[in-house]
């Protein structure tokens, strides 16, 4: 089926989890993960974004911070799906074990990338008094965080799987955008750097948030915190459109500003096994439009931009 219909062009984006890949489109949210014993399992359900009961929640801006929410909690369900269908949890979260979680979470990258960076700033000396300088040295405090947390959970293991799966994601989708068909050796022919990627998506709002907070000033710790953090929806919807901008168009300084995304993933990406090709295209095939979908479900979701 052709990714235009209607005139709007139909995306799917993805997430690599354990032993698996999670595919959204437009209508479905589809995980598939190889079982212990070989099998893929998947799970698939009916999306419900917030975005179609309000649509304004579609426009510029607004789609980027809806994204980021709605990613984070789809992303959370299909990862634990697939650590319980992967073997390696016995029993299924609840939604409010889920919602746990996923607080904890937030809390641990507000105080990884918010609260150290801002507080470590007053170790370099000879910035008192010059807060734009100081909350540039911030940021770029932030980035090398960033940086090194990505560089730091590659080194493990398991984590080097789930960068094989984000690999056959990516390959995956290129298929599917290309209207090939959903074969192992014409998915392995792709590319595995995407432009959509989440990665570049991350990446984006560490460095855009940089010039956002430049001009904040410097109050106390916790204001500066506290502002960051309320800020943040804000930063997350300008990188969202930025990174759509820089997809979609074939203008050189565009795509070159979004190449050192592209070169993060070749940290957060691995060349796949055709095994994991094969959780990759089952995923995809769960998720894509059907033929049966309305005018109106053909329109883009918001969160099945992001191409992992």
């Amino acid at each position: 089926m052709d990714i235009e219909q209607a005139g709007k062009k139909v995306y799917v984006g993805g997430q690599a989890v354990i032993e698996g890949v999670m595919m959204r489109g437009p209508e479905y949210v589809a995980t598939a993960v190889r079982e212990p014993g070989g099998g893929i399992v998947v799970k698939k359900t009916k999306l419900q974004s917030v975005s179609n009961r309000f649509p304004i929640l579609k426009k510029p801006m607004l789609r980027g911070m809806v994204a980021l929410y709605e990613s984070l909690l789809i992303g959370m369900k299909s990862l634990m799906f697939s650590a319980q269908a992967a073997g390696e949890e016995e029993e299924a979260l609840s939604d409010r074990e889920i919602y746990v979680t996923m607080a904890f979470s937030t809390v641990f990258a507000i105080v990884l990338f918010l609260a150290i960076p801002t507080y470590a700033v007053k170790f370099i000396p000879g910035l008192d008094g010059h807060p734009i300088v100081m909350n540039l040295a911030e940021g770029g405090i932030r980035l090398v965080i960033f940086l090194a947390y990505l560089y730091g959970i590659s080194l493990t293991k398991d984590i080097q799987r789930v960068f094989e799966y984000h690999g056959a994601e990516h390959k995956t989708i290129f298929c599917y955008e290309k209207n090939l068909p959903m074969t192992v050796a014409n998915v392995r022919c792709q590319p595995r750097l995407h432009p959509r990627c989440g990665t570049n998506f991350l990446l984006m709002v560490v460095v855009i948030s940089i010039f956002v907070f430049a001009f904040l000033g410097w109050p106390s710790l916790w204001e500066r915190i506290v502002s960051r953090v309320l800020l943040m929806p804000v930063v997350a919807g300008l990188a969202y459109e930025w990174i759509r901008m820089a997809a979609e168009t074939t203008n050189p300084f565009l795509q070159a500003l979004v190449r050192p995304g592209l070169w993060l993933q070749l940290i957060t990406t691995r060349e796949p096994h055709d095994d994991q090709i094969e959780v990759a295209i089952r995923a995809l095939e769960e998720a894509k439009p059907t033929e049966e979908a309305t005018a109106e479900s053909m329109e883009e979701v918001t969160g099945a931009y992001v191409a992992g």
